[in-house]
């Protein structure tokens, strides 16, 4: 974790000064009244989580530090809530729905809360999220904070939080994602970057997640270089499997200077030469990362394989320069689809280096689809003759089966778009469906009379 930044802190304390000098507090503290501490709390959270916002963007290796300075008794809790919801759902849990390790920025938070003046109009705002924690939480943990806890009203209200239900595993997990729906839009996580092989064990996996979470979404990553590159340069780690992960991700999406670039390739040449099974291992892992949905764009394809040194005669240089071939020629072009032919014929039709090019190509289709309005379904059309062509040389049921399903999809929304059945459009998207898709044995004459019938 970072210290947080002069120009954050600064910021923070004009904030904490316009609160502590604000006509709404001075009403509050002479009334004591619930609605006066709302309108304070509805006043200035949303200033602090502006600034919040900004830092877990651009620095979220400071996040924590931020979270501490809000402690402070001046800011009146007024931001305590969500400081409480981040710290339950940003750490780990297992299998079981318990975290994996003590939570001790929780407890921090909490005691801090519980400790407040403002509990009490506090405590109406972080029931649920309390009742979550203490479930993710070991008996251990609790009896430890409850020791901690002097104000027996508080207390009373604490272990009323204990809820007996959450012993359970199926209501402990449908409780945990509907609790973390709320927060779905907010950016709070952040991760130690390991130096030492036990750190690396302990908090390699938390990482990891978070360096994914951060893949795809548009934040400023420029903070992170330093770790990455520490992360990259580090040959302690190179033995340990999870380090592939990381790296895979860091070359995936992470953008890297020239210099940072080199050692890169380097760290990569070392794993490349010294893992057994490396391209193997390389693969199923690519595997898990389009399973779990991790999106790997041609854009963040061509940035990994400028950084594969393709003069290293092994699986993963053969990979990369078939995609070399496809992003330069684009895969819609005859010479991809032989090359991607040629290749795929070199290798089992299960094989994991196949298993990631029929995912690449997927992708490709995917996102052409995803963005192809109704008035464009020509191009549709089009497209369709360049799936035939993948089909064919994949001859993959797993494959097909995406590939009608994206159809379907796309061809639906025509249809709910073109609903004049007497309309030029209508018919030629029936003309073409009722062709195509039999051919193709993605519906039977049966189910394509279906499609196109006329509802009473």
């Amino acid at each position: 974790m970072e210290v947080l930044a002069p120009e954050y802190k600064s910021h923070l304390e004009q904030l904490k000064m316009a609160l502590v000098h604000s006509e709404i507090l001075t009403t509050y503290l002479e009334s004591e009244e619930a609605g006066d501490y709302k309108t304070l709390y509805e006043t200035f959270e949303p200033h602090i989580l502006e600034l919040y916002e900004l830092v877990a963007n651009k620095h979220p290796m400071q996040i924590i530090s931020l979270e501490k300075e809000l402690l402070d008794e001046a800011f009146e809790g007024v931001f305590l809530p969500k400081v409480l919801g981040f710290s339950v759902l940003r750490p780990e849990i297992d299998e079981q729905y318990k975290y994996k390790k003590p939570q001790e920025h929780f407890k921090e938070v909490l005691l801090n809360i519980s400790n407040s003046a403002n509990f009490e109009s506090i405590k109406q705002r972080i029931g649920q999220t309390i009742q979550i924690g203490f479930a993710l939480s070991s008996d251990i943990w609790l009896t430890n904070l409850m020791n901690q806890v002097t104000n027996k009203k508080v207390k009373t209200f604490l272990q009323s939080m204990m809820n007996d239900k959450f012993r359970d595993l199926e209501h402990r997990k449908t409780a945990y994602h509907n609790y973390a729906v709320q927060f779905k839009s907010y950016n709070f996580k952040t991760a130690d970057f390991p130096t030492t092989l036990p750190e690396l064990k302990v908090d390699a996996s938390a990482l990891l997640d978070f360096l994914i979470y951060r893949s795809n979404r548009k934040f400023d990553n420029t903070s992170l270089t330093p770790h990455l590159v520490k992360l990259i340069e580090n040959e302690l780690f190179s033995k340990e499997d999870v380090y592939i992960d990381l790296m895979m991700i860091i070359g995936l999406f992470y953008p890297l200077e020239a210099e940072h670039q080199k050692k890169y390739t380097k760290a990569l040449d070392s794993l490349r030469a010294n893992v057994p099974g490396f391209s193997e291992k390389y693969f199923d892992k690519l595997i898990l990362l389009y399973q779990n949905n991790v999106q790997i764009s041609p854009e963040t394809e061509k940035k990994i394989s400028s950084l594969v040194n393709k003069t290293v005669k092994d699986e993963l240089a053969k990979y990369y320069n078939l995609m070399d071939v496809i992003h330069t020629k684009g895969f819609v072009h005859e010479e991809s689809i032989e090359a991607a032919r040629q290749y795929y014929d070199q290798h089992k039709g299960l094989s994991p280096e196949n298993e990631c090019l029929r995912d690449s190509i997927f992708g490709y289709f995917n996102t052409f689809l995803s963005n192809l309005d109704e008035a464009s379904y020509t191009e549709y059309f089009e497209i369709n003759k360049v799936m035939v062509s993948y089909i064919n040389v994949f001859s993959n049921q797993r494959f097909n089966q995406n590939i009608k399903e994206l159809s379907l999809t796309y061809i639906q929304k025509l249809i709910n778009h073109y609903s004049d059945k007497r309309s030029k459009d209508y018919q030629d998207i029936k003309k073409f469906v009722t062709a195509t898709f039999l051919d193709l044995g993605f519906k039977t004459d049966k189910e394509l009379a279906e499609m196109f019938k006329t509802k009473k």
